[in-house]
């Protein structure tokens, strides 16, 4: 089993972190937030009292944090104390070129480095199922594999260095615009009489169905466990699906890439957290395309 450090241990970080005790991994974490630390202590997370506290004696460092700045700065700090061969894996969902520069950074220290978002929500971390979206050389991702099967059901290694993010961004562009689509056409359906069920049992079983219906239906009673029959508590709020677009929309520039669709799915979910929905689910931006 391996020594682990984790850092960042939040929503989705602190589940994560407590399924690689479960595991039977030795897991050392640390967060900025001393209720949260305490929170991981509870489920068997051993408290540290500073990132470098926590990578004493580790051979493999996770981060889970916010944004790329984040990722670079604690990274920064990592291969300043990190022993050469210590393998570093960040799961947060940042630009492609902020990833980049973190295996640099690694590269730099002599240790192995992989960009492994995930996709799954808080529901994901909490079960263990989430899918790892990995980036990075062969080495690191085998030495990553058996770390990422303790927190996923689903470990993709996707090609080099930024990879898994460039994979991320893409599958929530896609998520994003497909959920617009179905909130769409369920509005439409109650403007012209028909029940939530009836299109539901149409579209999911016919060339409409997708994650969006299927899966995380945006009104209630079709799909039970989503988010509709729970005011919509997120399992994945919008105001994070509105960072993936606008990662996906930075990317798009820089690679001289046409995402229409995408661009506009990024002005609904700005203007929708805007009106201050963004800690609800993202599928409750039928609620603002109903007018």
């Amino acid at each position: 089993m391996a020594n682990i450090a984790f850092i960042g241990l939040g929503n989705m970080g602190g589940p994560m972190a407590a399924n690689l005790v479960k595991a039977g991994h030795a897991v050392k974490g640390f967060d900025l937030s001393a209720e949260i630390l305490k929170s991981a202590a509870e489920s068997g997370v051993s408290p540290a009292s500073s990132i470098k506290d926590a990578i004493a004696g580790a051979d493999t460092v996770v981060t889970m944090l916010p944004k790329g700045a984040h990722v670079l700065s604690v990274w920064g700090e990592l291969v300043t104390s990190a022993q050469a061969g210590t393998l570093l894996i960040d799961c947060s969902t940042i630009d492609v070129e902020s990833a980049r520069k973190a295996h640099e950074l690694a590269a730099g220290a002599k240790c192995l480095s992989l960009d492994a978002p995930v996709s799954g929500g808080t529901g994901g971390a909490s079960a263990g199922t989430l899918t790892f979206m990995a980036g990075g050389a062969d080495e690191a991702f085998a030495r990553a594999k058996p770390v990422l099967e303790a927190m996923g059901k689903k470990i993709v290694h996707c090609g080099g260095n930024g990879a898994g993010q460039a994979a991320k961004i893409c599958n929530n562009m896609i998520l994003g615009i497909s959920m617009i689509g179905v909130c769409e056409a369920f509005a439409l359906g109650e403007k012209l009489g028909l029940s939530h069920q009836a299109l539901f049992d149409v579209a999911s079983t016919s060339s409409g169905q997708c994650w969006s219906i299927n899966t995380y239906c945006p009104v209630p009673g079709p799909v039970p466990t989503s988010p509709a029959n729970n005011d919509y508590k997120p399992g994945f709020a919008a105001a994070l699906m509105l960072k993936d677009l606008k990662l996906a929309q930075e990317a798009a520039l820089a690679a001289g890439a046409a995402t229409p669709l995408g661009a506009e799915a990024a002005q609904l979910f700005d203007l929708f957290d805007k009106q201050g929905h963004g800690g609800r689910d993202f599928s409750a931006i039928i609620e603002m395309l109903r007018g």
